[in-house]
């Protein structure tokens, strides 16, 4: 059996690709301190004899024993809310830990996969993004520390991948969303949904004509797993490239959840995107993939989660 080390594995998206890695046969061995994941998210792995679990925080010096065939880093601190409140750590899960973790796919021979993100695009010129944009970003405005890490990890990714023959990969992940988000971590669906579950004024930032893309967890996974199958080593969108203004999705989540919540206007945050599409067409051509499932259908599974959270 292949064996891989999922760091973040107790975040979102870490115990969902927890479970696709041990759904397809593997070996998992997951990390994770705890500052922004939650142990119910992988409380029903324990019992499962594939799965291995460690307390560490990955910025430290990385130890696992025996052998690894791929290592997934997918640590850091997510949201505006996360990363505002914990800058220094966030910069640091994105240097530190790859560091650590590029060395220790080179000792094990591993495939080593980061977790960037669209924010390395900035509040973009180019619409919809491809992979070819650099971005325009703000290095030392209040998103910095988040933009500049993921910046930073495809950066020493790409380095180790050219100077010391590691084999590397690169997801650059769009709007994600999905059961085991937390309700309070400041992205826009976690928070209009269990706004509009409990009756209260749904909050938008700006004048909600910024436009977002939103990919199921799912659609999402499945493309990092075959990413990580593959030996492609430059960036690779993965989202759904189906966009729509912040406004309006606020508008669909009070009609799928029959609230009488009314929308309210705040300030806009400094050097927020206003626009964010991906260009998928590498994904397609490379991987063969695309999303699969729709928004309707994707909200519908979303808010069973939310509506046992929200009680």
């Amino acid at each position: 059996m292949k064996r891989v080390l999922i760091t973040g594995a107790a975040g979102f998206l870490g115990s969902h690709l927890c479970d696709k890695f041990l759904a397809k046969g593997f070996k998992v061995v997951g990390m994770d301190n705890f500052l922004t994941g939650s142990e119910d998210n992988i409380s029903h792995l324990f019992g499962n004899k594939n799965f291995e679990f460690f307390h560490h925080d990955v910025t430290k010096y990385v130890h696992v024993s025996g052998e690894l065939d791929y290592i997934l880093h997918f640590a850091s601190p997510a949201s505006p809310i996360d990363y505002l409140e914990m800058p220094i750590q966030t910069l640091k899960v994105g240097s530190l830990a790859p560091y650590n973790l590029l060395g220790l796919a080179r000792v094990k021979k591993a495939r080593f996969m980061i977790a960037s993100t669209s924010e390395v695009y900035g509040d973009p010129n180019v619409h919809p993004q491809t992979e070819d944009y650099w971005g325009n970003v703000n290095p030392i405005g209040p998103r910095g520390v988040y933009d500049e890490a993921k910046r930073f990890q495809e950066a020493i990714t790409m380095g180790y991948h050219t100077f010391h023959g590691v084999n590397t990969g690169m997801v650059r992940i769009f709007n994600t969303y999905g059961p085991r988000m937390r309700l309070n971590d400041g992205r826009a669906l976690p928070a209009f949904m269990s706004q509009a579950l409990r009756g209260e004024d749904i909050t938008i930032f700006g004048d909600g004509s910024q436009t977002r893309s939103f990919c199921y967890v799912d659609d999402l996974v499945e493309g990092i797993f075959r990413l990580t199958m593959s030996d492609y080593h430059d960036p690779v969108n993965i989202g759904n490239p189906q966009e729509i203004s912040i406004k309006d999705f606020a508008e669909e989540i009070v009609k799928l959840t029959d609230s009488g919540s009314k929308v309210i206007y705040l300030d806009l945050p400094k050097d927020d995107p206003k626009q964010r599409q991906p260009d998928i067409t590498r994904a397609q051509e490379v991987l063969d993939w695309n999303p699969t499932i729709d928004r309707a259908e994707g909200l519908k599974r979303t808010l069973e989660y939310f509506k046992e959270k929200v009680k």
